[in-house]
């Protein structure tokens, strides 16, 4: 099982990684929660003369494919920024594949989810979804809600302004009706209002395709995450690959602000 989780053919060149590489990382301090941008899906199926619509599939078993990854190494949370809001700019057609794939998904993926105990939880605005897509995430997201393995958040319709802005209507409703006070307003109150209530902050951000921003994503959560930019399109981006960004996180001092003993 593990060799066929870390093997992915690329063109005609097998990569692999060790079960020793597997076990090394699993020594080290493991993120509790990561965060992934899936970027350079079009620019992996223009680099070979395929129509973008062929990266957005290829891009899926990526997921899946680093999902298993990280349920095995103890990663107890991914939250896949897989539709933003400005994503409905894109042309119709594109959107109108990705609704479509997006229930494709939920559907066939979904005995999956039970048998590797994923628990799917979908972000972002679900009443702008077209209705077959938002019953079907609704509909994953109950039968996969006592799932304990990992916790997957699939952000559609999703942009961390647009959370912002939910956040403070929630709070100010709260305010209003007596429940809460201005004084009693901190941080815990605030991620309590955000869409990954009850989950810790990732601390990690991948980003793979080549740009290096943030491009909306996750703005009060990543605070103090580690950032991990890739040259890597999506498409490509496999176990191993994922593997190097996690070592690549180990390999990092993390303060948060402060200061380690014996440093300036």
């Amino acid at each position: 099982m593990l060799k066929k989780l870390m093997k992915k053919l690329v063109g005609t060149k097998e990569v692999t990684t060790s079960k020793q590489s597997l076990a090394e990382i699993k020594q080290g301090p493991i993120p509790e929660h990561v965060a992934i941008i899936m970027d350079g899906n079009g620019r992996w199926a223009k680099q070979r003369g395929l129509p973008r619509t062929a990266g957005h599939q290829s891009g899926v078993e990526s997921l899946k494919e680093i999902v298993e990854c990280s349920a095995k190494i103890g990663i107890d949370y991914i939250t896949a920024y897989t539709f933003s809001t400005e994503n409905w700019k894109r042309p119709q057609k594109e959107v109108n594949f990705l609704m479509k794939l997006f229930q494709q998904v939920f559907e066939k993926e979904l005995d999956r989810f039970n048998q590797q105990g994923v628990k799917v939880n979908i972000i972002g605005y679900k009443d702008r979804l077209p209705d077959s897509v938002r019953k079907m995430a609704e509909e994953v997201m109950e039968i996969t809600a006592d799932n304990q393995t990992i916790t997957v958040n699939i952000a559609l319709d999703y942009g961390g302004r647009a959370e912002i802005i939910e956040m403070a209507k929630g709070i100010a409703a709260k305010v209003k009706a007596e429940q809460l006070s201005l004084e009693e307003i901190d941080e815990s109150q605030v991620a309590a209002e955000l869409y990954t209530a009850n989950q810790p902050d990732p601390a990690l951000l991948i980003r793979p395709g080549g740009e290096e921003r943030i491009s909306n994503f996750l703005l009060w959560q990543i605070a103090y995450a580690e950032l991990y930019f890739s040259q890597t399109c999506w498409p490509d981006f496999t176990a191993e690959t994922f593997i190097e960004a996690i070592a690549e996180f180990q390999s990092r001092e993390r303060r948060f602000g402060g200061l380690k003993k014996g440093r300036c």
